[in-house]
């Protein structure tokens, strides 16, 4: 069985948000694949909808046997089991899980864009990417996750989370 490398950025930012950090990584592990890198875990001012509890998140690179779109599936299935109702565009939510990376893929097809389309614009997603793998190339602008990380204007807070 071949096991592709992806990378998934996980977050929370209402109820327990470790435990729900916590839960997504054994359900990730149990239905997708072992994760062979984590990042830690930042608290990260909210993008998009500022008025809102802040983030915690986390970049996690998985090997699994799964195609995208199975991925996908997977994923949404374990928002699901973790209670993400999906109300509001860049809302408040439980738990949430994007596909940041799949090897060097590109997919954009009418429910997947990999890679995720936003990605550079964001340091919430690209500090943690870094400290897992900051070699690896975004396969369309052929720029490393540190030279992204490099050029990001964003200047939203994104510190490292002490519990």
């Amino acid at each position: 069985m071949i096991h592709k490398n992806v990378f998934l950025l996980i977050g929370s930012n209402s109820g327990d948000r470790l435990g729900q950090l916590n839960q997504a990584h054994e359900f990730i592990a149990k239905e997708i694949g072992s994760a062979v890198a984590k990042s830690k875990i930042y608290e990260t001012a909210p993008w998009g909808k500022t008025d809102q509890p802040h983030f915690l998140n986390q970049a996690l690179r998985i090997e699994t046997p799964f195609s995208p779109h199975e991925l996908l599936f997977k994923v949404q299935s374990i928002e699901q089991k973790l209670g993400r109702t999906r109300m509001e565009k860049w809302g408040e939510r439980l738990i949430d899980i994007d596909i940041i990376y799949f090897e060097d893929k590109i997919i954009d097809s009418s429910n997947l864009a990999i890679p995720h389309p936003h990605l550079t614009e964001r340091k919430f997603v690209l500090i943690p990417l870094t400290e897992i793998s900051p070699e690896f190339i975004h396969p369309i602008l052929q720029k490393s996750n540190a030279q992204l990380l490099k050029e990001c204007t964003d200047t939203l807070s994104v510190k490292e989370f002490i519990s």
